[in-house]
């Protein structure tokens, strides 16, 4: 299956027959022509972006800092940043991973930080990243 198959790109809005201004900015991941979900929502002021892990060889150390880096960027290339995240959610690949995930999480959401719950997933995180992080941050 070609890579085409499995992540589509595009932004398309919902038309569902109800009035609503959502909007899928980010790529919509496919699974045999069929949309599974989208990497980013925009309603109204509020942005909703899915889940960034790191799909590399590395420590739970790098693979924080590439997933916050991959959230950074969706969320400025749509009109917000980190200071505006308002929910993250972290699932760790192994909980003992957390005082070090900490280290690397702590101040990247500047002064005032988000709302944030992490929980350790059972059988592990997919793609073998050691953490998946999702937000969903305010844009003007």
């Amino acid at each position: 299956m070609s890579l085409a198959a499995v992540f589509g790109a595009g932004v398309a809005k919902a038309s569902s027959g109800t009035s609503t201004n959502k909007e899928v900015v980010g790529e919509i991941v496919m699974d045999q022509d069929v949309p599974l979900f989208s990497g980013a929502v925009k309603h109204g002021n509020t942005l909703y972006i899915a889940g960034k892990g790191a799909h590399f060889d590395g420590d739970i150390t790098a693979h924080t800092d590439h997933v916050l880096n991959e959230l950074q960027k969706e969320l400025e290339k749509n009109g917000s940043s980190m200071e505006k995240v308002l929910k993250v959610n972290v699932y760790l690949a192994d909980l003992a991973d957390y005082t070090a995930m900490n280290k690397v999480f702590r101040g990247r959401f500047g002064p005032n930080p988000p709302v944030r719950t992490t929980v350790a997933t059972y059988g592990g995180v997919p793609g073998d990243s050691l953490v998946e992080m999702d937000c969903i941050a305010a844009i003007d």
